[in-house]
């Protein structure tokens, strides 16, 4: 293939990182002996319509307002909603988008109208000459690229297009090859293999029809080869080549002080393999978990620290490989390097753990706690408990690390006083990290709340409403959608969940002013004192001695029971005693109290330790 393979991210991909997909693909291709280049045309549409605008349109899930700026040049005179009838559903909802001297609803309409056409146009130019055009699509990424694809198709008609990524995955690809015109194969599930394998038939002229996972249109029908298992070598992939997208962020003079280095150290999911959580619908076909190897992975960091000067690197994997924190974490902190790093993590960790990842440099987490109940914790299939989520936040703050979470409701079974007790216990934890929001479950494609009907019955389920002003009629929607409305059996009250989201407001709001509350301890032998300024209407000095301080004290590190603590300190007093010393503490809002488990909420005021 003497033409360039061209690999391209189209709106909505985050303005500030590299397409992971883009640079490892790339490397493949050329590992196989086939050019390619990379064209991260999302920063042109950013830089086009304004990058915060372009970034709020590109961190939102749910609606697809991105897919609906560019549904009418992706299908023409089929696109369902050319006059817009989907702003008038959102409505109110729209106002965050609003501009500076207009509201939502008018700027995404010029948007749609002046901009995607201009841009769709200008960046049409790039392709001259190129014989294999790769979208990779993911979340609201399928309309953008069809509108270029189909653009393309005119203006070059021997231009081959592939499409692949998370958009693809079972059958939401295989409906899209049936009924999206200008895509000619899809690669369904992972393209470590079968994407080289594709390249090779196109160059040499050959059927590739027996590749798996590849799909095409054959007719009126689509014909695919099942996909391989999971890619297992995760050491054998080069490393990503982000070149282009600093090029063009520097040719476009977009800010590059704090881009973000994707890296993969693993995918799969340890945890969903064995429990896959009720509600996740990620690794849709690819739950195996496969990890790099240590060495693979700090090698692979330091390579790309020198080849683009950057330190900070968000890891895509959706959990912790659990031998990292004994093996990779402390080898970062014996070289020097002074990177910045993004993990998604199950919430068990200990104290030790979060000191090990912040002494490497893991200053971001994102932990999945999603609840501060352990019975909603339990529906949710979590395997953690809620003692341990308030924990995690407590000595993730203490070690400087921020954490990204959300407070969810809505799952079959759960009771009203779950969510009366959430909403009682904020008030006890405004000194730790708020939840970046509070809100319904969403039902997505692959989660077992979707695909398990018995386990959880559900009165409706249809796709989310926005996506029939974005596809044609003759997308079977149900076969493509990503998030689904609901109703669930026995569904609680909506006004069950507001004292909870209201509590929530709160706690944020209290977290966005100076100074922030706090609650923190110092100790002696026998003596204890916790300083209180969580609010001004319980600050003060609660000072304790002796038992009551021990007791205390053991319940810092992690959460126990009162049998742990009684037997720890050699009481003589019945197990029952410190049960009633754990409410008294809980009743001043000191400690945690979660069904067995007790956990103190002040932490050390001297840090570090």
């Amino acid at each position: 293939m003497t033409e360039p393979v061209v690999l391209v991210s189209m709106p909505f991909l985050e303005a500030d990182r590299p397409s992971i997909q883009l640079g490892l693909l790339k490397a493949i291709a050329e590992q196989h002996g086939f050019p390619a280049r990379t064209l991260h045309l999302n920063l042109d549409f950013a830089v086009r319509i304004g990058l915060d605008y372009y970034q709020s349109l590109a961190e939102h899930r749910g609606r697809q307002i991105g897919d609906w700026l560019f549904s009418v040049e992706a299908f023409g005179e089929a696109a369902p909603d050319p006059d817009g009838k989907l702003l008038e559903e959102i409505g109110a909802g729209l106002s965050y988008l609003d501009g500076p001297a207009e509201p939502a609803a008018a700027r995404l309409r010029g948007t749609r109208e002046r901009d995607v056409p201009a841009y769709l146009d200008a960046v049409a130019g790039e392709f001259a000459g190129v014989r294999v055009a790769c979208f990779s699509s993911t979340f609201q990424q399928n309309a953008a690229s069809f509108a270029l694809a189909r653009l393309l198709k005119e203006r070059h008609p021997g231009i081959v297009t592939v499409f692949g990524g998370a958009n693809f995955d079972g059958e939401m690809g295989l409906e899209l090859v049936r009924t999206v015109d200008c895509i000619d194969f899809a690669v369904v599930g992972e393209g470590d293999v079968a994407f080289p394998r594709l390249l090779d038939a196109l160059a040499n002229d050959t059927d590739p029809g027996g590749i798996p996972g590849v799909a095409r249109r054959v007719g009126n029908d689509v014909v695919a080869a099942p996909p391989e298992a999971p890619h297992s070598r995760l050491d054998d992939l080069p490393v990503p080549d982000y070149g282009e997208y600093f090029a063009r962020a520097a040719r476009l003079r977009l800010p590059a002080d704090d881009v973000a280095i994707p890296f993969e150290s693993a995918r799969g999911c340890w945890w969903g393999a064995k429990h896959h959580c009720t509600f996740c619908g990620l690794n849709g076909t690819t739950m195996q978990f496969r990890a790099k190897s240590p060495a693979k992975v700090l090698d692979e960091l330091d390579r790309q620290a020198r080849r683009y000067g950057a330190f900070r690197f968000d890891a895509v994997d959706n959990i912790l490989e659990p031998s990292y924190l004994k093996e990779l974490f402390p080898a970062m902190t014996e070289g020097a390097r002074d990177y910045r790093i993004f993990y998604e993590v199950k919430a068990n960790l200990t104290r030790a753990q979060l000191k090990v990842l912040a002494g490497a440099g893991v200053d971001r987490l994102q932990p999945g706690l999603e609840s501060l109940s352990s019975e909603v914790l339990r529906l949710m299939d979590k395997g953690v408990r809620a003692a341990q989520n308030v924990n995690l936040l407590r000595w993730a703050g203490y070690y400087g690390i921020s954490v990204g979470w959300n407070i969810l409701w809505g799952f079959p079974g759960e009771t009203a006083d779950a969510y009366t007790a959430q909403a009682a216990v904020v008030p006890d934890l405004v000194h730790l990290q708020p939840p970046a929001g509070a809100d319904r479950v969403w039902l997505e494609r692959f989660s077992p709340l979707f695909t398990q009907p018995a386990r959880f019955p559900l009165r409706r389920r249809e796709p989310e409403p926005s996506y029939r002003h974005v596809y044609p009629s003759t997308v079977d929607l149900d076969r493509v959608a990503y998030f689904f409305d609901y109703e669930t059996e026995a569904a609680l009250d909506p006004d069950v969940y507001t004292p909870l989201a209201d509590a929530v407001s709160t706690w944020t709001s209290a977290w966005q002013e100076a100074p922030r509350p706090f609650l923190v301890y110092r100790s002696a032998p026998g003596f204890l004192q916790i300083h209180d300024g969580r609010q001004p209407d319980r600050a003060g000095v609660h000072t304790f001695r002796d038992a009551l301080a021990g007791i205390y004290l053991a319940c810092v590190e992690r959460p126990r029971t009162a049998a742990a603590v009684h037997r720890e300190l050699g009481l003589t007093a019945p197990v029952a005693q410190v049960e009633e010393v754990f409410r008294e503490f809980a009743a001043r809002g000191l400690m945690f109290l979660d069904e067995n488990l007790a956990l103190s909420l002040a932490l050390p005021a001297t840090r570090g330790r």
